[in-house]
């Protein structure tokens, strides 16, 4: 909006005065001893009419906002200065006129220079011992600040700020041209979000909340003469510190007096505004995600820091992109959900105290979106002060030793995200899934049958002197938790008792360089230099035995996300913390959006989650999940459609478990991120377990949520191509074996006999009868004799284990 027009007669007129007068009144400010030379009003006059009249003016920095996703609940703050800028219509009118009374009485008479003004200041400045005038008016104030916060240089800076002539020629000149440009009420309105009102705070809006804990058009006439007084010299006029409290009130009533004799306000209000006890509060805005609003979501703030910092849309570098981010404005709302994070929050520290050496890790993503609803910790986020350490010794007794201590309670590293030299930790079973998804892609049916062993001899070659190894071989050969036989299992069942000896012959059958590309696409990142090397290739990938069993390290915030991508139908969306991004002018930036593609296929997705709904006690009308569950209680506690899978690595030193409904996936781990070799051993369903917290963050995010159930997955890949088995009852057994190898499926002779009508030694069924799986496993079983046998369609799941070693092999778990 351009100020009223000027009559062009008085625009001339204000041009030559000021011409003429700045010469003689810099001169008189600035060298005194030389105010009445006419070489200097000449001089003066000649190189204002030679100075430049527009004025580029950047935006000062702004204060950037964090939000949770309901754009209410406050996060966190983050700036170089404490701005935001505010209309004039939302700034108290006591305010607008405190400012002028304090700075410029004739702002809205004079046209940017307040000639009357200058003469003043020029007698006053001539005379012995009188205080020194500078006749700056409103707008020249602005004119100066908006030069230094243009600047590109720190010689710039300077310039616009230091006592010399020049420096008020310049000033003068912009002034005029900016009155005819903008009204008075913009003028203003740009002064008051740019001074600075000491202790942090910038601009209006920042000072009314530093100083008062308001918005700027609930000040009172006191408020807004104390804040106004603090602008000429915000360090000393400082109400919050004994010696400026009261040099900041003898200026608050000066500006006071002042509005009166402007005739902003009377006397009478003027008298009780002077009364008023004024409660100033000086509290800096918090700033980073060290100050977030609740403690505990420090964590959650840091993860979107570092996503911000990698986005090339708010710059070329790291710094530029944090430059921004600390003066850009932005109002953020981040993904952050309130009631998932609050319920996180209290389930990790139920579970483990901030003291406790053992991190109790949570992350919470949102299938379909990928959307980080909560990330939670049993920490503080906090760099621990090395003059005074709060932090433990170090869990790693080399460590400790030699005198370092722990990252605990305090930390700021990303232990639920990795980076920063954080690889991850192992998530044992949970990894299963993978192997799953890759036998789906090659066709193999959920109802695939392999028998189980109690240990099973693979192909997989490893050092011999693994106690992984086959004994006297190089060959890999994992166990089931507990030793015991895992007999005919399908994916339902396997999974749901975490079976190694029936998931290592699948990744042998599938290849496990295909189950490393379903993690990878599914958003393993393989940090750990080992396992890099191992996923760098297909054929290094191929020789990968034990990667279904979890060797591979991953973080809360990837194996939450690797799920959600299953209960999204297939659909990937990279992890983002932000739901909505706007700048200071209102307008949404896309970078916000979901960034989503098809990574697997839907009938897959849905055949995958249906097998996860086994292992926490959930299953469809389809499946077949055994008898035996490893978190089957999760079902009842989170009372809604459920799927995950638990993992457990090589002497417990970790423990994890997914949970997952449609709406949010849940993935925690529970490690020592200080000594992966810890000697303490990481429970499951136990209070001070992994389990708790994950079901009881799911059931808390789940309040109030519609109970939405999985797709069951088609019959084609549930069932596969299904085959009559042959009736061999009472045949001997190796006509049996014959038959049933004649026919297409894998014949194994039962160790155990049955009590059958059939004569001792002879077959007395098959185990599944019927039909099962083209090519899948039919165990025969043998007769004792004596009296007829039940029938047993279902495969039983003795308890198995997850065993998750290291690179080629390791030691059974669960």
């Amino acid at each position: 909006m351009r100020k009223r027009d000027h009559n062009v007669l008085t625009n001339t007129a204000s041009l030559l005065i000021c011409g003429l007068l700045a010469g003689v009144v810099v001169a008189a400010a600035a060298f005194p001893a030389v105010a009445m030379s006419g070489l200097a009003a000449k001089a003066g006059a000649e190189t204002f009419g030679a100075l430049p009249k527009e004025l580029t003016v950047a935006r000062a920095p702004q204060i950037s906002y964090l939000l949770a996703s309901d754009g209410k609940t406050p996060l966190a703050t983050m700036y170089d200065e404490n701005r935001r800028d505010v209309k004039l219509a939302d700034v108290s009118p006591y305010m607008q006129k405190a400012i002028i009374a304090a700075e410029d009485h004739d702002f809205y008479k004079h046209n940017g220079v307040d000639f009357n003004g200058v003469a003043r200041a020029f007698v006053n400045n001539q005379s012995d011992g009188a205080g020194r005038q500078g006749a700056s008016t409103l707008t020249m104030q602005y004119v100066r600040l908006a030069i230094a916060y243009s600047a590109t240089h720190p010689a710039d800076v300077v310039a616009a700020t230091e006592d010399t002539s020049a420096r008020k020629l310049r000033e003068m000149r912009y002034a005029i041209q900016i009155d005819k440009e903008l009204s008075k009420d913009e003028i203003l309105e740009r002064y008051l979000n740019i001074a600075s009102f000491g202790n942090g705070a910038y601009g209006i809006y920042a000072a009314s909340q530093v100083y008062f804990g308001k918005s700027p058009k609930n000040l009172k006439i006191e408020e807004a003469a104390l804040l106004a007084g603090m602008v000429k010299a915000p360090t000393t006029n400082d109400p919050t510190t004994k010696g400026g409290k009261p040099l900041a009130l003898n200026r608050r009533n000066y500006v006071i007096d002042n509005m009166v004799e402007i005739g902003a306000i009377n006397k009478q209000e003027a008298e009780a505004a002077k009364a008023t006890k004024m409660e100033v509060k000086g509290k800096r805005a918090p700033n980073g995600c060290v100050a977030t609003n609740v403690r505990e979501w420090g964590f959650f703030c840091d993860y979107f820091y570092r996503w911000w910092l990698q986005q090339e849309t708010f710059g070329s570098t790291s710094y530029d992109r944090e430059r921004r981010l600390k003066s850009g404005g932005y109002t953020i709302v981040t993904t952050l959900d309130a009631q998932a994070q609050r319920g996180a929050d209290k389930a990790v520290r139920k579970a483990k105290s901030v003291n406790s050496k053992e991190a109790a890790m949570v992350a919470v993503v949102e299938p379909g979106s990928g959307r980080v609803r909560a990330l939670s910790v049993n920490r503080v986020f906090k760099l621990d002060d090395p003059e005074h350490p709060q932090n433990k010794p170090h869990s790693d007794p080399r460590q400790r030793r030699n005198g370092k201590l722990g990252n605990y309670p305090n930390t700021v590293n990303p232990l639920l995200s990795g980076g920063d030299g954080i690889a991850g930790y192992q998530a044992g079973s949970t990894f299963k899934i993978f192997t799953i998804v890759a036998a789906l892609e090659k066709g193999i049916p959920l109802s695939y049958t392999i028998n189980a062993p109690q240990t099973f001899k693979s192909e997989y070659i490893i050092d011999s002197r693994s106690p992984a190894a086959c004994p006297g071989t190089h060959f890999y050969c994992p166990k089931n938790s507990g030793g015991k036989a895992g007999g005919p299992q399908n994916m339902w069942s396997a999974f749901a008792a975490s079976i190694n000896t029936y998931f290592v012959p699948l990744q042998q059958q599938v290849g496990a360089e295909n189950v490393v590309d379903v993690a990878k696409r599914l958003g393993i990142q393989f940090r750990a230099s080992n396992d890099a090397d191992f996923a760098s290739t297909k054929d290094k990938a191929h020789q990968w035995g034990a990667f279904t069993l979890g060797v591979s390290a991953t973080t809360p915030l990837e194996l939450a996300n690797a799920y959600a991508t299953l209960a999204a139908d297939g659909k990937y969306c990279e992890p983002i913390p932000v739901q909505e991004i706007r700048d200071p002018d209102g307008k949404k930036l896309d970078i916000a959006n979901p960034r989503c593609e098809k990574r697997i296929s839907t009938d897959v997705a849905r055949a995958a989650v249906d097998a996860a709904r086994c292992p926490v006690g959930d299953n469809s009308s389809t499946s077949h999940c055994g008898s035996s569950r490893t978190a089957r209680n999760v079902r009842g506690i989170v009372d809604a459609p459920v799927a995950g899978k638990s993992g457990t690595t090589d002497s417990e030193k970790t423990s994890a478990l997914v949970a997952m409904t449609k709406q949010y996936s849940v993935a925690g781990i529970m490690a020592d991120p200080d000594w992966a070799q810890t000697n303490v051993k990481m429970g499951h369903d136990v209070p001070n377990g992994i389990n708790p917290p994950v079901y009881e963050t799911l059931r808390d995010a789940m309040k109030n949520k519609p109970r939405i159930n999985f797709e069951p997955p088609g019959q084609k890949i549930s069932e596969g191509d299904q085959r009559s088995i042959p009736d061999v009852k009472c045949q001997p057994l190796d006509t049996a074996r014959s038959r049933i190898q004649g026919a297409g499926f894998e014949a194994v002779v039962s160790d155990a006999r049955v009590a059958s009508s059939c004569p001792p030694g002879t077959a007395a069924g098959t185990s599944p009868n019927g039909r099962t799986i083209k090519g899948g496993v039919v165990t025969i079983q043998v007769s004792s004799g004596g009296a007829k046998p039940p029938a047993n369609n279902t495969p039983g799941a003795p308890p198995g284990g997850d065993q998750p070693g290291r690179r080629g092999g390791g030691r059974p778990n669960r």
